[in-house]
Order: C-alpha cells, then structure tokens, then sequence
C-alpha cells in the first residue's frame, strides 16, 4: 500500500498517467464483480470479510520509503479458494479501505489507487487461479494456489513499486528489491496456510476459518520484530556514519583553529576535492578516502609551533624543516584511526609534486595517489585565493593563471584542466555549502632534501643544524603547545614592567623551560662594550667581570656583526679565561643579537656543559623572542634614563612634578620631626590660553619663563618653586604663616600680570593662588597638594571674566595713512601705531566722534590698499580707535595683504633709521 504527502498537483506527468492506468484498470474490476455477484455461503464470507477487516489494522511500514504493508493478503488469497469473485473482491477493497484510514488521513487520489490496484491484483489472481482450474490445464491445487499467490505479490507490489518510484523518483528495481521482494516468501507461507485452511473446511467445516487468528497475529508481530530489526540496524549504521563524519569534522575544526587566518579553508577545499574526484570518476572508496583526507589534511600541524604557522613573514630555513614534518606526523596520526579506506597514503602525498620535486617521498607523476593529487591542486587554489599572514589574497582568476602555469610541474594536467573549467561554479557551490559551524617513533629531525625552499623563499639566516632528537607524535603536540604557551608567557612578561633587572631576572627562568642551559648571560651595549646585565647559572661570577669589545670573543662578534652564533666555545670571551686559575664546565654557547630600533641594545648567550648541546630548534626559538626583548631592553634603558636625569622642566628650569613630590615629602618628614608648619600654594594662569590664540606658543613660553624667573627670585632661598606642568606653578614655603602666604599670593599676582603686560603690551594675564597649611589642611603631600589646588579653583570661579581682550594678535607699527570721513569731510593723515585684522589705532589731531563711518588708506601713494570701518573711541588730542566692518573671505586676504605691506614699510623706515644712527 502506498501513502504519502504529494497531492495530485505536485505529481509528474509519467505518475499521473500510471496512476490513471490502475485507476482504469481496477474500476473494470470492480464494475465485473458488481455486474456478477456470486455467494457461495454469506455466514463464511461474513466471518471472513471481519476477521480481514480486523487483520487490515494490523500494518507494519516499509523501510526505506513512504509506503505500508499488512498481513491481509492471507484472507484474499483464502477469499480466492473458498469464496466467489465477487466475495473476494469485497473482501481485499474493505481492508485496503480499513487499511487506507486506520491512523492516516490519505488523500483521495491515494485512497483511490490503493482501492484500484487491490483490486486489480486480486481479478488477476483469482482468474490466474480458477481459469486454470476450469480449463483442465492443472490439476495440483497447492501448485496453482502458489502460482495465484505469485500472481497476486508480483501485482500488487508491482503497481505500488512503480507509483512509488515515479513519485519519489527512484530506481523501481532498487525499491522492489529492497522492500518488497524480501516479503515474496510469507506469500508462499501464507499460500500454504490458505491452502491448509480450505483442507481443513472441506474436512471439518468452514467453522475452522477462526482458528486462523492467533496465526495472523503471529505473523503480525513476526513483520514487526523483522522490520524493527531492519530499522533499527538501518538507523544505527547511519547514527555510526553520522557520528564518525562529524568526528572527522570536529577534529578538523579543532586543526583548522590553529591557523586563524584560514578559518574556512579546510570546508573549501573539501567541497572542490570532492567534486574534481567526481569529475574525474575516482572509485567509492577513492571519494570516501579524499573526503577524509581533504578534513584532516592538516592534522599533522599539530606537531608545528603556532607561531610558525601563523608567522607574518618568510620562513627560516630551521622554521621550514619543522614545518616539513606535517605530512609524515599527519599520516602516522591517522594510521592510528584505520579507515577502511586508503586516507594515509593522501595525507603522505600531499606535497608531492608531478615533477618529482616534492616531499618527502620524491614521488612523480602517476606514482603519486590521484586523491593526493587532486588535492595537492586545490590545497594551492584555495591557499592563493585566500588572506595569509604575510599577504593579501589574490585574485580567483589570477590564481588559475598560476595554476595553469604549474600544470605539468608541480600539478597534475588533468586535475588542472578540471579546476580551470570549473573553477567559477565550484566557487558559487563553495559559497552556498558555507556553513557557521606504545608510541610509534617519528623523524621530526629528519633532513628531507627535496623541497629546498618555501614557495615565499627563506629569511637570510644559515645555520647548520645540529642531530635532533627522536620524539613520538603525541610529544611533538605537546611540546609545540608547550612552546606556543611559554613564548605567550614571554611575551606578556617582556612588556609588563620597566624594571630591567627585574624583566630579565623572569625572563630568564622561564626561558629555561625552553632552551636548557647550565648559564645565561645577557649583555647589554653600553658605549663601545658589552657589559653583563644579568648572569645566572654555573661560573656566574666569571662572566659577570667580562667586560667585551665589540667585535672581540664570542659575544662581540655576534653584537658587531648582527648575527647568531651556535655551538661555539665560550672559553673565546675576552678576559673569561685569562686567570690560569679559572677553570670552566662549559662546552658550548648559544648566542643571537638583540637589535632594538636604534640598532643593536645587546646580546643573549646561553651556554651547555655538554658539547653541541643546541639545536636549530633552540635558535629558532630564541629569533622568534629576540625582539620583543631587545625592545624590552631599550625601553628600560630609556626609562633608567628618564628616571636618572628627568628632575627638570626643560622650559622654565624649575623642578618638575616628580621632582617636586620628593621635595615635599622631604620636608613634610622634618616638619615632623621639629613640629614645625609648612605652606604649599598652588597657582594656575588666567588668561594664558588666549595668549598662545593670539600672540603664539613662543609668546606664551616666554611669558611663562619670565614668571617662573620672577617667581624664583621673589622666593626666600629655602623655598621650593615647581612647576606642575602646563602653566601651574607650587611654591613650598617652611614655616610660612598664614597672613604671610595671603600677603606672599598677591605679590605672585601682581608677578603674573607683569609678565603679560610684558610681552603682550596689554592687561591680559591674571593668577589665581590656592594655599593649604600643614598639618591643619593634610599631613600628606597628596592632602595638601589637593587642599591647595580645591581652593585655588574656587578663587579660579570668582574672577570676572574679562571681555575688553582682543580677538585678534596685534602688530606695532609706524605708518602714515589717509583718513576718508564718509560724510565727504576733507581728508586728514595720521600715524598708524597699531593694526591687527579687527581694527587699528591711529595717532591724529582730528577730532572724529564715535561711530563715525570712513575708509584708511594704507598705501596713500596709489590708494589700492584700503579697509572700511567705524570709529570705535576717540581720545582728544591723542588719535582714534578704528574697528573694521565685518569681512568674507576676500575681504579677509586684502586685509592680509594691508598686513604685509604695514610690516614692510615699518621694517624699511626702522633699517633706514638705524642705518642713520649708525652713520652718525
């Protein structure tokens, strides 16, 4: 029986047509029987049509599709022995019926086929059977109840099989035999029980017919234990399958989380593999295998530092041979798993290139395995396309140009002809499968000779290796997390202080966990030489007397040349043997150049009692560190520096913050102890901020040494002047009283506004003064500190504020000019004192009222430079203030250019007049 959601809308044409067909066919059916009613006992048909219509209920579903099966057919195959056609067929339609609406709600084209294909299959075995019968043809019943039985399975699940298939669109062989044809023999069973039954009624009566039903139940429940078997089984294969795919898939997550820059990688490359292999017919198990493969094929970067994988910048040639290990560590890793597919020879060849010239086997051509191959190719396209460290991605077409040009090289051709067809689709599938989602020793020393360079070439460093030392894979994992933490360590402890004896004193012991030694020494340069820093470990006092020129012994040959050295002896240090009675263990030495930005800052010797006791491993560390600490280095220098010499404000020459909380906490410790008082007076400028808008910084910095100077000198020779920073100023005074600091802050107000009378020629600059006294305002130089300043900011609120200052930076000058009244007034001269963009002052003898309108002219010989603007005050018999209208842009560059011509002619009457004085 066939169920399902599809309506009739939603079928194919071959479906409809089928479906139509049967429909067709089992309607004739139904009319015959109709036309040609026959009975031969209604009691026996009675009881039969219920216990069928009983047994309809008892349906088990097919695995694998959307269809369902009950135990009925063993009533209509009884029907066709004992009862009439017509019987028969009211007998099978009634429990498909039953069967049809028992916990389902089918549709009525549904409804309608089952009824038309039961039907269908019971008119062509119940003719199979009595044509036979009446024509004499055979004699044996059981042989034509077999063959009515066959007739009746091969109909009936033939009709189901095929509109199953049509609208599900699958195989009609692969569905019969998979759910059908396993159930041929219960027909033969239940053939053989029918026929058991109707011996049973020709011998005892139909009555025997009831004894049938615990049989049906029984083989009811043997369907269902059979089919929930099947399922169950079915079920668990594919929970294992799914369970095993995404345990690939976890894992390589975890991989792919090593290199942050390629966070999609492995999912691109795995869908581009999968449908190259397609399009090259790779067998199954080749598909299976590379789909492992493209997953997991990074694995054996577990074993590679993070550091290196994740470095923005070339490879060394240390770094690279560690980096060659992957495929082999990979490889060894998922020999462990034993796929039952050939997944370990891809990981081995990933790197072989069809030329010969990969490792670590030196395969070529069709040596190496298509699924490397093929993978090979992708792992290329996806790394060119993509953002790395140490360049931005390239693109997608450009990266096919070099692929092509690989082709026959390093890449297989059919693999590259492949990927240039369909490199643009794959693309597109790539971004619509895009988803948020006892040890075995190994060569990890092992100098492979192919392969001599990175494709990015190596960093200029030439170091011979010296014989590692075998590791399994799990210590290479653990080592290269170990390594990847410590250096972490490393880093965070190298910038978090500023202490250099305390920055290498940590750093040298966790260094340890790194780079064994027996005795570290860090050099510092210090004019010419090398002097030992930090020296720790075995004959530390030898190395701490060295004192090493540059280009001399071990170190100075490192620090003048700038390159590292290893295994070398260190008895060649100047001065470290020279003593017949010194006697040294240490047998080898390990040392780089530690180059800040200013050049080199050091040196870092390690040193081993054992003979080539480093390895490539070891400098390739201490490079990768090298740096950070020389960094390290140079920035506590410079901080020794600072906090040696920094006591001094460069402009004023006074103390400075730093120096100045010293200072107080000096002699608030005497005012203790001799119960004496102490002020502190805290002062800021009002005003100075208008002095650097309108005369300049340099102006303002010279106003603020001329207070700081009168400052100093107006304070007794125990008192301590400071300047805060900005434009504040501190006075300490011991034992000054109160009445004396009030009268002492009006003589520092009356300093300031000299100050500014002094350099801006104007009324400008104001002070305003805080004052705290110890003990009674704080006893610590942070109480009084805050205190003053509190009091000073008060004082700050309370000034007017003053709004006769001017807007704009005036120039003194000595032009004459022309004066032009509006009010057609004859012209007069006068002499221009003072000019800036808002206005001028000129010295006349003309009386002009306020408010008056009337044009300057500057250049009275051609009368081009001009300015309009209104008298703004007159003072009898000494000139008159002039403020200029309100200007644009153009108006505002004519007045630039009034500016620069007043200047001039100012500069060449005051050269031609000192000139004359001069002469004289």
């Amino acid at each position: 029986m066939v169920s399902g959601s599809q309506s009739w809308r939603e079928l194919g044409i071959g479906a409809k047509v089928f479906i139509s067909l049967v429909v067709v066919w089992g309607t004739c059916v139904l009319l015959y029987g109709a036309i040609n009613p026959t009975s031969k006992n209604i009691a026996q048909f009675i009881c039969y049509l219920l216990i069928a219509i009983l047994a309809a209920r008892l349906k088990v579903r097919l695995p694998g599709i959307t269809g369902t099966m009950s135990v009925n057919f063993l009533f209509i195959l009884l029907g066709i022995l004992e009862l009439g056609f017509a019987e028969t067929l009211v007998l099978g339609t009634a429990a498909t019926l039953v069967q049809c609406f028992y916990r389902d709600r089918p549709s009525p084209v549904q409804v309608t086929f089952n009824l038309s294909a039961s039907a269908f299959a019971i008119g062509v075995a119940y003719n199979v059977y009595h044509l036979a019968i009446s024509g004499a043809q055979v004699r044996s019943h059981p042989l034509l109840l077999g063959l009515a039985a066959i007739t009746y399975f091969v109909a009936n699940t033939g009709s189901i099989t095929a509109v199953i298939a049509l609208t599900e669109h699958k195989s009609i062989k692969r569905i019969w035999v998979e759910c059908y044809f396993w159930s041929f023999p219960y027909y033969l069973v239940g053939a053989g029980f029918a026929g058991m039954i109707g011996w049973f009624n020709r011998e005892f009566g139909w009555e025997t017919s009831l004894l049938i039903v615990p049989i049906i139940y029984l083989i009811f429940r043997s369907y269902r234990l059979y089919l929930g078997k099947l399922e169950d089984e079915k079920r668990h294969v594919e929970e294992m399958a799914t369970l095993h795919l995404r345990t690939i898939e976890a894992l390589a997550l975890a991989i792919e989380a090593k290199d942050h820059t390629t966070h999609d990688h492995l999912q691109r490359v795995r869908v581009y593999a999968i449908e190259v292999a397609k399009e090259l017919g790779v067998t199954p198990g080749e598909m299976e295998a590379l789909h492992a493969a493209a997953l997991l094929h990074d694995i054996g970067k577990l074993a590679v530092p993070e550091h290196i994988i994740s470095k923005p910048g070339r490879l060394t040639p240390e770094e690279f041979e560690k980096m060659k290990i992957h495929p082999l560590v990979g490889a060894e890793i998922l020999e462990r798993v034993r796929f039952p597919y050939p997944v370990v020879p891809i990981e081995q060849a990933q790197h072989e290139k069809w030329d010969r010239s990969g490792y670590p086997f030196v395969l070529k051509g069709e040596e190496i395995p298509i699924g490397a191959r093929i993978l090979s190719s992708v792992d290329f396209l996806d790394a060119m396309a993509s953002d790395r460290q140490y360049r931005r991605a390239l693109p997608l077409e450009e990266v096919m140009k070099r692929l092509v040009a690989e082709s026959g090289k390093s890449f297989d051709p059919k693999v590259v002809n492949v990927l240039e067809k369909r490199y643009r689709q794959l693309e597109k599938l790539v971004q619509s499968n895009n988803r948020p989602e006892a040890a075995l020793k190994l060569s990890t020393e092992v100098k492979i000779e192919p392969g001599a360079a990175p494709a990015a070439g190596f960093e200029d460093i030439t170091v011979k290796d010296a014989p590692g030392q075998e590791a399994t894979f799990l210590f290479s994992i653990a080592a290269a997390r170990q390594e990847a933490q410590t250096l972490f360590e490393l880093s965070q402890d190298l910038g978090a202080s500023l202490s250099l004896g305390e920055t290498l004193s940590v750093f040298s012991v966790k260094l340890r966990r790194l780079v064994p030694y027996d005795a570290i020494a860090i050099y510092v340069k210090r004019g010419q030489e090398l002097i030992p820093e930090l020296v720790s470990g075995d004959n530390h006092r030898l190395f701490a007397s060295l004192r090493i020129p540059l280009g001399s012994g071990l170190s100075g040959w490192v620090a003048q040349n700038r390159k590292p050295i290893i295994n070398c002896n260190p008895s060649v240090e100047p001065g470290y043997l020279n003593d017949p009675t010194k006697f040294s263990t240490l047998r080898s030495a390990l040392a780089i150049p530690l180059e800040g930005l200013a050049g080199v800052v050091g040196v870092l010797a390690l040193y081993h009692a054992e003979t080539d006791a480093f390895t490539s491993d070891h400098l390739r560390i201490l490079l990768a560190i090298s740096s950070k600490m020389a960094l390290a280095i140079e920035n506590a220098l410079k901080y020794e520096q600072a906090e040696s010499s920094a006591v001094t404000d460069y402009l004023t020459g006074l103390p400075n913050a730093r120096s100045l909380f010293l200072q107080l906490d000096r002699e608030l410790a005497r005012c203790k102890r001799d119960a004496t008082s102490l002020v502190v007076m805290v002062s800021d400028m009002d005003g100075f901020k208008q002095i650097n808008d309108r005369f300049g910084h340099l102006e303002g910095n010279r106003v603020l040494r001329l207070f700081a100077q009168a400052l100093k000198d107006s304070c007794r020779e125990y008192d301590y002047v400071a300047r805060m920073g900005g434009d504040e100023f501190v006075v300490v005074a011991p034992g000054l009283t109160l009445e004396a600091a009030t009268k002492k802050a009006d003589s520092l107000r009356e300093l300031a506004r000299k100050a500014g009378q002094e350099v801006c020629s104007e009324d400008i600059l104001s002070l305003s003064v805080g004052q705290a006294l110890y003990p009674e305002d704080g006893k610590d130089a942070e109480a009084l500190l805050a205190e003053a300043d509190r009091r000073m900011y008060i004082e700050k609120q309370k000034q007017p504020s003053r709004k006769n200052r001017r807007l704009y930076p005036r120039m003194k000058c000595r032009v004459t000019i022309e004066l032009r009244p509006q009010d057609g007034e004859v012209p007069v001269l006068g002499n221009l004192i003072d000019v800036s963009l808002g206005g001028c002052y000129v010295e006349t003898s003309a009386l002009m009222p306020a408010g008056s309108k009337l044009k300057v002219i500057f250049s009275i010989d051609d009368g081009r430079l001009q300015a309009a603007g209104i008298v703004a005050r007159t003072d009898p018999g000494s000139g008159i203030a002039i403020r200029f209208n309100d200007m644009n842009r153009e108006d505002r560059e004519k007045m630039h250019k009034v500016l620069e011509f007043v200047h001039n002619s100012t500069m060449f009457y005051d050269n031609r007049y000192f000139s004359k004085l001069l002469k004289q």
